[in-house]
């Protein structure tokens, strides 16, 4: 049974008490251990700021570029012992794919656009000079420096690999160290990928830190130097943002929540049209992928009344054709969520969702951390709280219908802020209606037709080149981008 470390001040450390049991997400058997007891906080605070951030500082854009990159290099070639431990979180190939060379690449892109659009230099000219004065001899000029504290990453259990490197990419770049802290039922693969960042001996000493276990008193000790942010739930993003100190010394908190994204399809669209089916297969994957643990994942998909039945069964088609079982065995599509407790939750969600919607599609024979795809048909959308409110965090859509352009825009805002919305259409107008109706309250928008789809990297796929978080209820936080 393995006992998780934290990596502080450049040295490994085992917790000394309270540790809690950390479970195989298809056996449920326990396979480890984790406690951050005994971690010293402050001197971890003190350690990157006094030790990792001036030596990050002393490097120009470019240098940190290359750092990136080789970093990205060397990850890559000991992927295949992150793919073993990612398994074991229930992931398929698939999934594991997205998660750890997904996370990986993010070091690339960031390498390359940190010598490709920045100085080689260790500050960034924000603008033009502007002229203060009449004869022109004094005059301003922004400029970006580094922070000179710490960036506290705090990431959800759904991608340990990706939530922790989309996060660096950025912070290295800048010129930052980084505590990260992981979700505990995925740690082990966090911990390994930051094993063997440190023993790459790439990073300068105090760049990078790791607490495996709870953040104890970690945010009494930072100050408006830092940075602290937060992947996950909404409920407990705000519990973190509202602590004293961060309010006291206005500690920047960035917060990436989870939402209940939409996918809409076009009053054009038609069963016998290919962006129809790429419609249903995009939902169907957004819902299946990672067992729909995906902060990204499609929870509402909202369709055109007189294609409303279409969907459904297009969809139960689909669906039914999904095998759900042990990754590891042939034909196997979609695993298990990451353990009971989060299975037994996204239940009690479904049992919230039914009072204003029917099960049009549900397998039996789910127990322990499996469950079947469940599809759910919310006849009244704009008179209905619970799928605009309640998130079933797994394999859980709720298809809905609208009569018109302006009322598939009014149910998608009713989400109250996602992280990312889809339209698939073939008509520009729709498009351009649509976008100006729900940008305010997206993220991010994809809009899909046949021509652009096959280069399409997906809905619910947040690339390092573009903006990750959204407004509302998804945090009003921005990652990567």
């Amino acid at each position: 049974m393995m006992r998780l470390k934290s990596y502080s001040q450049g040295k490994w450390i085992e917790g000394n008490g309270n540790f809690k049991k950390i479970y195989h997400s298809i056996t449920t058997e326990i396979i480890g251990e984790i406690s951050s007891s005994g971690l010293d906080f402050k001197a971890m605070v003190n350690y990157a700021s006094e030790v990792g951030g001036p030596k990050l500082r002393e490097m120009t854009f470019h240098q940190r570029g290359r750092m990136l990159k080789e970093m990205a290099q060397f990850l890559m070639n000991r992927k295949d012992e992150f793919y073993t431990l990612s398994y074991m979180t229930g992931a398929t190939k698939i999934d594991s794919w997205i998660d750890i060379e997904g996370g990986i690449s993010t070091f690339f892109t960031y390498a390359s656009k940190g010598r490709r659009e920045l100085p080689d230099e260790t500050f960034f000219i924000d603008g033009a000079t502007e002229n203060l004065s009449k004869n022109g001899t004094f005059v301003g000029q922004h400029i970006c420096v580094p922070l000179q504290g710490v960036a506290v990453h705090i990431n959800a259990f759904n991608f340990p690999c990706w939530g922790m490197l989309e996060k660096l990419a950025p912070t290295f770049l800048a010129g930052m160290p980084a505590i990260v802290k992981p979700a505990s039922a995925t740690a082990y693969l966090t911990e390994a990928i930051v094993r063997a960042m440190i023993e790459s001996n790439i990073l300068p000493e105090g760049a990078l830190q790791l607490i495996c276990g709870d953040t104890g008193d970690l945010f009494d000790h930072l100050n408006g130097q830092d940075v602290v942010t937060f992947t996950g739930s909404a409920e407990t993003g705000i519990k973190l943002k509202s602590h004293p100190n961060i309010i006291r010394n206005s500690i920047r908190f960035n917060m990436e929540a989870d939402s209940l994204n939409c996918s809409i399809l076009g009053p054009d669209v038609t069963p016998e049209m290919e962006e129809f089916n790429l419609f249903i297969k995009e939902v169907v994957s957004e819902m299946t992928t990672k067992a729909g643990q995906k902060c990204t994942a499609i929870r509402r998909t909202i369709v055109p009344v007189n294609q409303m039945q279409n969907v459904v069964n297009a969809l139960k088609e689909k669906l039914a054709k999904v095998k759900v079982g042990n990754p590891l065995e042939e034909g196997v599509r979609m695993g298990p969520l990451v353990g009971v407790a989060q299975a037994n939750e996204v239940r009690e969600k479904i049992s919230f969702l039914k009072k204003s919607s029917n099960v049009v599609f549900e397998k039996s024979g789910s127990d322990g951390a499996f469950l079947n795809p469940v599809l759910l048909q919310c006849n009244s959308p704009l008179d209905s709280e619970e799928p605009h409110s309640i998130e079933a965090f797994g394999p859980v859509n709720t298809v809905m219908p609208y009569n018109t352009v302006d009322e598939a825009i009014k149910i998608a805002n009713m989400g109250q802020g996602s992280l990312v919305g889809s339209l698939f259409t073939t008509n520009n107008e729709v498009a351009k209606k649509i976008v100006m109706g729900i940008g305010a309250y997206h993220g991010r928008i994809m809009i899909i037709n046949k021509e652009c789809a096959k280069e399409s990297t997906g809905h619910g796929s947040p690339m390092p080149h573009l903006t990750h978080g959204g407004p509302g209820r998804a945090g009003g936080g921005e990652e990567m981008g």
